[in-house]
């Protein structure tokens, strides 16, 4: 398990990570998504020992990270701008990454390479972006980490290679074999890949919530008036934002459906429908609560 107590990174004034208390589960796959600068890159380059916090602490199966090498063996950073030397192939990298991590299984790392559509042999340099992310995949899940930690990991493959990614490291999973964290701005990928996803903006963490937990514990209502009443008599409880059209009105809330359609029933709609919100939805919704709205920001 990985422990985040009060973690604080700072770069100069600016606290990219602010004062954040979050777990990671073992055998599990974590979504990490916010806004643009909320300290996604920061918190993955903290949690593999690359950053030393300003203060709290951050523990690996007990251990602190931070300049901990038996700690960091444990753990695989694919970084957005990940680097190979130039002059070596995708085998020769492996033999390399053999030499650093202790449990680099080198079958695995065989059977991968068939599973690519890549030449091994070529020089990682001449490699395309989703190349080079498919060989750093290869690498990662080859050295065999119980912590996989990805930056953007679908960031320039195509369909095909994404379901396969996907693929690779929901079985490694589900053996048992490691958990992986996974910091992306694709929320639909996350949603179908993540057991669970944390929300950061501005360095803090809004929200962690699980995918059953979408369901269970958030909502959205459309409901239809002859006369639709005033805005601030559809902010209920838990209410986070609601959106008039004409005579529809769009409720998102922090509840179950029931609950928001049992109000409104007291204002007699012509209709009520409630719907399952996407994570993407969440998302919006919770950064519109907290003032993070595309309206103020773009009109």
């Amino acid at each position: 398990m990985i422990q985040v107590s009060n973690l604080v990174k700072k770069f100069e004034d600016y606290n990219a990570v602010n004062n954040m208390t979050l777990c990671f589960d073992d055998n599990s796959i974590t979504g990490l998504v916010g806004t643009n600068g909320s300290g996604k890159s920061t918190l993955l380059r903290s949690l593999v020992g690359v950053y030393k916090p300003d203060s709290g602490n951050i523990k690996v199966d007990g251990e602190e990270v931070f300049e901990n090498i038996d700690a960091k063996s444990e753990i695989f950073y694919v970084s957005d701008d990940m680097y190979f030397p130039n002059t070596l192939n995708l085998e020769q990298v492996g033999k390399f990454y053999k030499s650093v991590y202790p449990k680099f299984d080198e079958e695995k790392f065989k059977t991968l390479l068939t599973k690519f559509p890549l030449d091994s042999k070529k020089r990682t340099s001449t490699y395309s972006k989703g190349m080079f992310r498919q060989a750093a995949l290869i690498i990662a899940v080859s050295c065999c980490p119980k912590y996989l930690l990805l930056d953007e990991a679908f960031d320039g493959l195509d369909p095909v290679i994404r379901v396969a990614v996907r693929k690779v490291i929901a079985e490694e999973v589900s053996l048992g074999n490691m958990s992986v964290i996974i910091a992306s701005h694709n929320l639909r990928e996350l949603e179908d890949l993540c057991d669970t996803v944390c929300i950061m903006h501005q360095g803090e963490l809004i929200v962690k919530i699980t995918s059953q937990e979408i369901g269970d514990h958030f909502c959205k209502i459309q409901a239809a008036f002859n006369e639709v009443p005033e805005k601030e008599r559809l902010m209920f409880n838990n209410v986070m934002t609601v959106d008039i059209q004409g005579k529809i009105a769009t409720i998102a809330a922090k509840c179950k459906g029931e609950e928001i359609i049992e109000k409104l029933n007291d204002l007699n709609p012509v209709f009520t429908e409630s719907m399952p919100m996407s994570l993407e939805e969440v998302f919006i919704y919770e950064m519109e609560a907290i003032g993070y709205d595309y309206n103020k920001i773009i009109f």
